[in-house]
């Protein structure tokens, strides 16, 4: 006679499963956190370790020295400063325009709603390319300022996409009782839509804050004054001149680290700051990334 299972019991090809998957999931997880060990291990290496260790992971003596190069003058500080300014800033802008769009365009009354969507899916496919940009931006006064990093990028539209399927998801009661209690449009959005939509706006803010830490190429292109430079092209800078100079021309007084180890470094510098970030958000991000992708 077969023998019952009782209701809680787990068996044993499920233990068997849960084993594997967990060792699976485990090896994945860890092959995918190797190469940042590598890079954290190698920044603080020596030269001599650098030297003699193909892939290092955990150096026998740590050493400074590259980051002592990297903050070496007050540069770094001000390019840092930029970049927090250009991450925070934009960020507002961009949620605050991406989420009027969204909240519009999610409205099924809202008249020519089709074809405006067709013209902001029509971005994802095409667009005006560098130059054309460029000569955008030189026409509008926006040359050598920071606002160049921030307006001809306020909007993504995959970003926008993603918040319009999440707000169209929403019950449609809520509005209707808002405005039986007389809320006008701005008031159901700033005072119900988006509060109940957190998971979503948190994490495309993510999405939009690591964009603008990671401003580079637009940098290059439309700023010439060095002093408006983010850290991610100072850092660039920083890697191109360890060779015995330093990045504002003078000369590095001791030996200079390996170009190794100050390339680790700058990865490390420019990595760290947004990954503080996730722990805050990361409550929101899954459950905003998937929520606001169920349709289109």
């Amino acid at each position: 006679m077969k023998k019952k299972r009782k209701p809680n019991e787990v068996s044993a090809g499920s233990r068997v499963f849960d084993a594997v998957n967990n060792t699976l999931l485990f090896l994945i997880a860890f092959i995918t956190f190797l190469p940042f060990i590598h890079v954290v291990g190698s920044s603080f290496a020596t030269s001599a370790e650098i030297a003699s260790s193909k892939f290092l992971l955990f150096p026998t003596k740590f050493s400074l020295d590259a980051y002592r190069y990297i903050f070496s003058t007050d540069t770094i500080f001000r390019a840092l400063l930029v970049s927090i300014m250009i991450t925070v800033g934009g960020t507002v802008w961009s949620m605050l325009l991406s989420t009027l769009t969204a909240y519009g365009l999610s409205r099924r009354d809202l008249v020519g709603r089709r074809f405006i969507n067709f013209i902001i899916v029509f971005t994802l496919l095409f667009n005006g390319g560098m130059i054309p940009t460029f000569l955008v931006v030189q026409q509008t006064g926006l040359l050598n300022s920071l606002w160049s990093l921030i307006i001809p990028v306020s909007i993504n539209a995959f970003n926008m996409i993603i918040l319009r399927s999440f707000f169209m998801n929403l019950p449609a009661g809520l509005e209707e009782s808002a405005k039986i209690d007389g809320a006008n449009d701005f008031s159901i959005l700033f005072r119900i839509v988006i509060p109940i939509s957190l998971p979503a706006i948190a994490t495309i803010s993510l999405f939009y804050a690591v964009t603008y830490w990671n401003t580079y190429m637009h940098a290059i292109l439309y700023l010439s004054d060095s002093t408006k430079w983010p850290v991610q092209v100072l850092l660039r800078q920083i890697v191109v001149l360890a060779s015995g100079m330093n990045y504002d021309g003078a000369a590095y007084t001791d030996v200079p680290p390996p170009e190794v180890t100050v390339k680790m470094a700058t990865i490390v510098v420019a990595t760290v700051p947004v990954l503080l970030c996730y722990p805050f958000l990361q409550k929101y991000f899954a459950k905003g990334a998937l929520l606001g992708s169920v349709k289109g």
